[in-house]
This record gives C-alpha cells, structure tokens and sequence, in this order.
C-alpha cells in the first residue's frame, strides 16, 4: 500500500490511513511530505519498539515528481495508492497508476463554504466560523474560505468576525497563549501573500488584515501573515474560485436559501460545508443540497471516524472511514463452494 501525505497535520492524516491499512492485514510505504518529515519517522520508531516486524510500516523520504512519491506509485508491488494534497498532484497519481490500474483514494483540494442563516445562534456561528477560517493558521482542508452571510445581519457577522481575527493572539507555537502561528514556508508565505495583492486587484474591500504582522523581535524571521477578512469581490473574482490555504475568508451577503445554495456550490471543488440555523428543517434541507462530501449543521471539524470521509470534484475519489476504509484496503472475495 502506497500512502503520500501532506504537510499539514501530517501525523493526524498520516494514522487515518496507515490505521485501517494495517488493520486489514497491509504493509504499507508512507511518502510523507518534504516538509515534515518528522512525525512519520518518528511512528516508525514507535512501531518497531512496540514489536510491529520489520517490514510492514516502511518510511520513504523524497520529493514527489520523478522522485520518491512518483517512484513509489510507478512500483509495481504497490498495490494501491492512497493520496492527500493538492488536485494537480492528484491528476499526475492518476496518470502513473492507469497503466496497471491500481486503485487510488484521494482527499485533494478545496474551496469550502460556510452559510450563515439569520436565525442562527450569533455567538456560536461566530465562533465556529472563526474556528473554521483561522484554525492552523488556515492550513486545514476542512476550513472555510467563502462564507456567506443572510444580508440582516451580515454587517454585524462581518463585524464580529473581523473584532475575533484582530484579537487573535498570533506569536510563537511553544508559547501556551499562542492562538495563530507562522506558515509552513517562506514559499507558501509568498503564495498566501500573492493572493492577498490579488484581492485588492480584483477589487476587493479588506475588512481586515492582508498583510504581515510586525512583532519587533526574531518573530519577524518567521512566516507569519495576518488573519484576513475580505469582502466586495465577484463570485467569479480567483480569490473566490482558488484554493488559498490561509488564514483568509471572503464573506458575502446572500438574500435567498436558492442564492445561498446556488453560490456554495458554484466551484469545482466539493469537500466540506457547514451551514448555521436554528431551523433543523432547513438545516436538513440544505445540507442534501451540498456537493461536497461532509456537511455540519451548527458545528464544524466534528468527525466520527466509523462514517465516511472524502470529496467531489476536484475535491478527491474514493472514501475512507469505517467500513469504507475496509472496503478500500481490502478486496472482496467471492468464495464458492459445491457441497
């Protein structure tokens, strides 16, 4: 079993799949990300002193194009290929496996949505939006990047949500009092900041934030960006059709559930939604109108690990969690006997 992923969360995306590979009787190779190495290698130190034999956990340490990630899809003792990352990456996993058709499951990219009804308790959308854009310094493929607000209160959603992203607390990960730390890298920094510009380009209003933070201290060496709020862009303006993965939302108004429903699923991407109502009616009605593949109603990043976990679009193929993960790294085998 072939098992690449990401930089983000990488020991918690990395268990959701070696897990259940395992359980069903696996040996697997995990590609982790050239960014953070650490934690895969670290579990394979645990696995050997706890007794797993030799053999069944293995660590590859590489890139991805023509090095570790695409060697390993192109062996051809790996069965199968389990995948998370980005959508481009995911195509070129696509095209290295088809020749022995080898079957994948990836979780691939996002440009999730948030729908916040009037009738929704304020103080618990707001935080749980707040949770959804800002966590990780946005780095979750879970989190929200388009919110959508009903238009009578989205002034003071809007303002709320800015008060919360200024009074974050952004500074070094091994202080406790710590709410946002840096980036990954200098590169994606510059990635997220290059978005940033965009923005404004595009027309943008900036609640709050796009820019880089000062601290006055080494903190400056980090790569760090602030919390960012936009608003006032087209629904067809890139800062609302790309993936950013930062600590970044634009938040718009909406004045209809159709409308709501219509621009929520207005991208290529279908991972994760969450919606915010009193009305558990219309919180059922709406979330079966999503096309992504998990949806929270009041609540978000809850997960059961038994129910299934994965995308549309370019948001991914394939399900895993539960039986599915068993489904997938397992074959079924139809055994007929005449007595």
């Amino acid at each position: 079993m072939g098992t690449i992923t990401p930089w983000n969360l990488p020991l918690l995306l990395l268990t959701w799949k070696v897990a259940p590979a395992l359980a069903c009787g696996n040996a697997v190779v995990v590609k982790p990300s050239e960014e953070t190495p650490a934690t895969a290698t670290l579990l394979a130190e645990v696995m050997r002193e706890a007794g797993i034999p030799d053999g069944v956990y293995n660590v590859v340490h590489g890139f991805g194009a023509k090095s570790a990630g695409e060697f390993l899809t192109q062996h051809p003792e790996v069965n199968a290929v389990t995948f998370t990352g980005e959508s481009q990456t995911g195509a070129a996993i696509m095209k290295n496996v088809a020749g022995s058709v080898k079957p994948v499951s990836f979780e691939l990219g996002w440009k999730n949505a948030a729908i916040v009804f009037a009738d929704s308790d304020f103080d618990d959308a707001l935080s749980g939006i707040g949770d959804a854009v800002f966590l990780n310094t946005g780095q979750v493929c879970l989190c929200a990047e388009r919110v959508y607000v009903e238009r009578p209160i989205f002034d003071r959603f809007a303002q709320g949500l800015k008060r919360k992203a200024e009074n974050m607390k952004l500074g070094s990960p091994l202080e406790q009092t710590t709410e946002m730390g840096p980036l990954i890298s200098k590169q994606h920094r510059e990635k997220v900041l290059s978005y940033y510009r965009l923005a404004r380009e595009e027309g943008a209003t900036v609640i709050t934030g796009g820019g880089m933070p000062a601290f006055d201290s080494s903190l400056d060496n980090g790569f760090y960006v602030q919390p960012t709020i936009f608003t006032g862009l087209a629904e067809s303006a890139r800062c609302v059709k790309e993936e950013i993965f930062g600590p970044v939302c634009h938040i718009a108004p909406f004045d209809t559930e159709e409308e709501a429903v219509s621009m929520a699923n207005d991208t290529k991407y279908g991972l994760a939604a969450s919606i915010w109502t009193s009305n558990l009616k219309r919180g059922h009605r709406v979330a079966q109108q999503m096309n992504v593949g998990i949806t929270w109603v009041n609540c978000w990043f809850l997960r059961d690990l038994r129910t299934p976990f994965g995308g549309v679009g370019l948001s991914g193929i394939g399900r895993e969690g539960g039986m599915h993960s068993l489904n997938f790294y397992s074959e079924t085998n139809n055994i007929c006997i005449r007595l």
